[in-house]
């Protein structure tokens, strides 16, 4: 996990939300709906990348909030 971003991701309490790099996760929620809530706060905050992970693992969204290096055009 790359230092610049935070995660949604599947946890035994429910879902957390992690940095990237991080040994413990920021927050845990029940629900997936309110750590997205919470990731997306934080990564605005902080000009951060945010992956939402399926319980399976993969990444199921990523948004950016930061400095993007591949912009779109127009």
């Amino acid at each position: 996990m790359e230092q610049n971003t935070q995660h949604v991701i599947r946890s035994r309490s429910g879902w957390s939300v992690k940095k990237g790099g991080a040994k413990r996760a920021s927050k845990t929620f029940k629900t997936q709906t309110e750590a997205i809530s919470y990731g997306k706060k934080i990564s605005k905050n902080q000009g951060a990348e945010l992956y939402i992970h399926r319980s399976d693992g993969m990444i199921r969204e990523k948004n950016s909030y930061g400095k993007d290096p591949h912009p779109p055009r127009g």
